[in-house]
Parts: C-alpha cells; sequence; structure tokens
C-alpha cells in the first residue's frame, strides 16, 4: 500500500487582488505557513501562471515551479475547469458561460469551444514542462438540460450526446496521452459527467482512453446522495485525483435534491468548510489508501457561512491528521509460525 501524499490546497477559491492572494509567490507563503505542502493551481487566473506561456518555455514552467518551491511546496496538479466546461456548452448555456473566456469571444459558441481546446492542449505541454502526472478539468455539458427525464428524451439522443462529447475529447485526450498526463475529469452536476454511469458511458465512446480518469470529490456525491464509498470500490482503478472536500444533505418537508431554487444557505444540499458536513473522510482516506490511491490530498475550500481563511487555516491539520501512513506489516506477524511446504501439508492431512 502507498501513503496519500498532502496536506495540498486548490488556489482557485482564494485567489484575490488583495495581499497576500494577489499572485503566486505571496499567496505560496501564506498557505506554507498553514501547514500546506502542495499547490493546485488555476490556469485561468493570470495572477497565478500564464497557461499557454508554461506549454511553450520550459524555462518559465521552471520558473513558476520555483516561485512554489521557495515556499517549500510542490505543485500537485494544473486545474482547467473553466476551460474544460467551454469545450461542451449547450447553447441554452452560451450567455451564462461568456464570463468564462475572453470578452472577444462573448456569445460565440464555436469561438469558445474552439478557444478552450487550445487551452488543454497548452495544459498538456505546461503540465510535462511542470513534471506534473495529472490534471483536473470539467468535461462540459451537451446534456444537462434533458437531466431529467420530462419532457421525454428522444430516442437516440443521450448516444448522440455521448458520441459529440467524446468527439470533442479524443484529441484532447491524446495530447495528454502525448505528455504522458491523465484528465481527470471532476464528476460534477451541471457537467455531462456528473457519476459513475455518464462517466461509463463516456468511456465507452473514448474506447476506453487510458487518460480518461477521475477527479474524486464525495462533495457532489453527497448532494446527489450517491454512495461515495462504494465509487470508490467501483471506480478506484480511474481515481488519480481527491478534492477534500465536505457537504452536507438536509432534506425537508419543503425541498430536496433540487434545493428549490435557493441560495446557498437556504439550500437542503450546501457544500461545508470540512469537518462541518456530513463526508466520512475516516471511510474515504481508509479506501482510498486501501487501493493503493498516492496522489494529493487537495483541499478544495467551498462553505456559504464559514470565512475561507478560517477554512485554510483548518483545513490542513484536518488532512494531515486523516492521512494514513501505511503499514508495511501484517498486525498480527507476532503470531506467524513461518513457512514450510511440509509444516502446511501436515496441517491440511496431505
Amino acid at each position: 500500500m502507498k501513503t496519500i501524499k498532502g496536506p495540498a490546497i486548490f488556489l482557485a477559491q482564494f485567489a484575490d487582488d488583495a495581499a497576500p492572494f494577489n499572485n503566486l509567490k505571496n499567496i505560496c507563503a501564506y498557505m506554507a505557513d498553514l501547514g500546506y505542502k502542495g499547490v493546485q493551481i488555476p490556469s485561468w487566473d493570470p495572477r497565478m501562471i500564464d497557461l499557454q506561456k508554461a506549454a511553450e518555455s520550459k524555462t518559465y514552467a521552471d520558473e513558476i515551479a520555483g516561485t512554489v518551491e521557495e515556499a517549500g511546496m510542490v505543485i500537485t496538479e494544473l486545474s482547467t475547469h473553466l476551460q474544460g466546461q467551454l469545450v461542451a456548452v449547450h447553447p441554452a448555456y452560451n450567455e451564462l458561460f461568456d464570463g468564462f473566456a475572453p470578452a472577444e469571444l462573448k456569445g460565440n459558441l464555436k469561438g469558445k469551444a474552439e478557444w478552450a481546446t487550445q487551452q488543454l492542449m497548452y495544459a498538456a505541454k505546461a503540465s510535462n514542462n511542470l513534471g506534473l502526472t495529472a490534471h483536473a478539468t470539467f468535461s462540459g455539458a451537451l446534456m444537462w438540460h434533458t437531466v431529467y427525464p420530462w419532457p421525454q428524451r428522444p430516442a437516440g439522443l443521450v448516444d448522440t450526446g455521448f458520441g459529440e462529447l467524446a468527439k470533442r475529447w479524443l484529441p484532447i485526450l491524446n495530447e495528454f496521452d502525448n505528455q504522458g498526463v491523465d484528465v481527470c475529469y471532476e464528476l460534477h452536476p451541471g457537467e455531462d459527467l456528473h457519476d459513475g454511469i455518464t462517466f461509463e458511458m463516456f468511456l465507452d465512446k473514448v474506447n476506453g482512453h487510458k487518460r480518461a480518469n477521475i477527479l474524486y470529490d464525495p462533495s457532489h456525491f453527497v448532494l446527489q446522495c450517491l454512495d461515495y464509498l462504494q465509487f470508490i470500490d467501483f471506480y478506484h482503478d480511474r481515481i488519480k485525483m481527491f478534492h477534500v472536500k465536505d457537504a452536507e444533505f438536509n432534506p425537508t418537508g419543503k425541498q430536496g435534491v433540487y434545493g428549490g431554487f435557493q441560495g446557498w444557505v437556504e439550500r437542503a444540499g450546501r457544500f461545508r468548510s470540512l469537518g462541518d458536513g456530513q463526508v466520512d473522510f475516516g471511510g474515504i482516506f481508509s479506501k482510498l489508501s486501501q487501493y493503493d490511491f498516492d496522489g494529493w490530498a487537495v483541499l478544495e475550500w467551498e462553505c456559504a457561512i464559514k470565512h475561507p481563511e478560517q477554512g485554510a487555516a483548518e483545513g490542513a491539520p484536518f488532512i494531515d491528521a486523516h492521512i494514513i501512513r501505511v503499514t508495511e506489516k501484517a498486525f498480527d506477524d507476532f503470531a506467524g509460525s513461518g513457512a514450510d511446504e511440509a509444516f502446511n501439508k501436515k496441517i491440511l492431512g496431505i
């Protein structure tokens, strides 16, 4: 068995124009003081990294890595969550996602998809230049508006939808393969890949591509009422990344999974700071250790109640306390009688 690495932290929710969150050097120093050993970098934020430059210049990539190392940390992965979303967008969501792309592409659905695809290509090369082996992203969605089967879905709609999604992602997956990096889809409501079944359907359409993998985040499964522990039993071979994120689901006589169009504080299902929700992290860390997951335990902090700085400060010791130093011995070795084939046959009566 292997020991999970960590604690690490995803910087997306903490980046800000105010110091110390306004550039990579400052934010790394801040997070290192809290006890984090790694950072996951949002590649769309120019305060953190220039993605294209990191792809085209090994020297620049080394400088970025050096900035993180000066703080005593390492880069765990890059993220293209926003760009990955734009690889596949249904026209109904066109304007809603305008903010994820350059201003000159506003309203240009095809242009945003082409830009996003190029961004992913940059991310593959940048990850290689940084010596990374996994990458975080979203799948995007062409079918999310049909997630509830009313009106009735036309025959063949889902098959066609996953076929188109695979067509858009296969060139990206192939480029990541060329660079030796796994694409890890965060299975998330709002994406066509949002649970195990949808991941399986996509995997079938990309012919079981070895670079199509999973960013495991239990918070999104709590909100779907999915068995997030058994999920690890099913998909551990494809889990290459791990977001440590808490959530709670408290349905009432007035609302359930869909939340009644309420804001985050009033929803039955909501994200919480680590330890404030319902996720069984003891069970998760045990299962991931059992299945030899040796990636990073990365805090993704989102909470509608607690201040982010408190969440970050509490996150590092929480993760550190849950990382299991795996054993190299069997607990009952003291009672062993050694290996002796003749003795074994005697016990068996043969």
